[in-house]
């Protein structure tokens, strides 16, 4: 699917380091997909955090990938150093997907990159991103922000959260799903923009919760209500609010909207069903309902997801490249 290179210097955080190799590194089991070529490239060796590292190729190979990732860059009061930037703007004009972890903005915005682009970073270094790159657009509100051929994230596990959304944009949410499994992670996490709750169905058979959930998740396509739930999990609607509060984070009827506009995203990425078809297979009842929510919801419409998000066909075998977003 195409070659993802690590770019790292001295001064890189492991953190992010680590969370790019391990999704871009090994195929979740099962998957039946061809996967990324992953080479970690830097100038010999270089220390990252508190550890040594041996870079597989030399920082000029950037360059020759489909996809680099920028992990977060330590020491963000100075400057990155100048053969790291040079690197990594030379592997955007030459046609790569760039993508920066945490600080791992600031070696992009030095490169020009991000001028007149909408960014993210650390919530402790928006400020300086914004300072530093007054052409940067920093928008310290968001998990990371898509802008197709160059991508950045927020802080720590909002890398992860990047990372995913890169394997979903290749081979989409299904296989995007089985490595977040694998990682025991929620494969999508609200954010902003194009990102929502994904609340998962408590572990413990003894929970409150744990046989409603499912129960509603079968009904989707049906109007329920918060006294529909409570009826079910034969409760008040006062204590069933409590217990989604304390096992979801937020309220039943929320939780309710996400699952709605969940199901709608995997039916715009994996049928051709119309937009007023999916409405009623939501739960939506109309087209215009399901727009108004989706959109305030993912970002974007429902027929600009589904071209976003539609899986995609598998390249050529001697189709050395991956599809990119522009």
């Amino acid at each position: 699917m195409g070659t993802v290179a690590l770019a790292v210097t001295d001064g890189m955080l492991h953190f992010e380091l680590s969370v790019a190799y391990e999704v871009f590194g090994d195929a979740p089991a099962a998957v039946a997909v061809p996967w990324y070529d992953l080479a970690v490239c830097g100038p010999q060796a270089v220390r990252v955090g508190r550890f040594r590292l041996e870079p597989d190729l030399g920082l000029d190979r950037l360059r020759h990938a489909d996809t680099v990732i920028v992990p977060a860059w330590a020491d963000v009061d100075e400057d990155p150093p100048a053969e790291l930037v040079d690197a990594v703007r030379a592997a955007h004009q030459a046609g790569a997907r760039v993508a920066s972890l945490c600080t791992g903005a600031f070696v992009l915005a030095a490169a020009g990159l991000l001028d007149g682009r909408r960014a993210t970073t650390h919530w402790a270094h928006t400020d300086a991103l914004a300072a530093r790159y007054p052409r940067v657009e920093v928008d310290p509100d968001v998990l990371y922000v898509d802008n197709g051929s160059v991508l950045t994230s927020a802080g720590k596990a909002a890398a992860l959260d990047l990372c995913l959304h890169l394997v979903r944009l290749d081979h989409g949410s299904s296989i995007a799903n089985a490595v977040a499994r694998r990682l025991v992670v929620p494969p999508l996490r609200a954010g902003g923009q194009a990102q929502f709750l994904t609340t998962p169905v408590p572990a413990q058979d003894d929970h409150p919760l744990a046989a409603l959930l499912p129960w509603v998740i079968q009904r989707l396509d049906r109007p329920l209500t918060v006294e529909d739930l409570a009826r079910r999990a034969r409760m008040s609607s006062r204590n069933l609010g409590r217990h989604f509060r304390t096992a979801t984070g937020t309220t039943p009827l929320q939780w309710l909207l996400t699952q709605r506009i969940r199901r709608a995203q995997e039916l715009l990425e994996n049928t051709d069903l119309s937009v007023d078809a999916i409405a009623a297979a939501t739960g939506m009842g109309t087209a215009t309902t399901l727009r108004r929510h989706f959109n305030r919801t993912v970002g974007v419409p429902p027929d600009t997801y589904r071209r976003a998000f539609r899986a995609r066909p598998r390249a050529d075998p001697d189709d050395s490249g991956q599809p990119r977003p522009h």
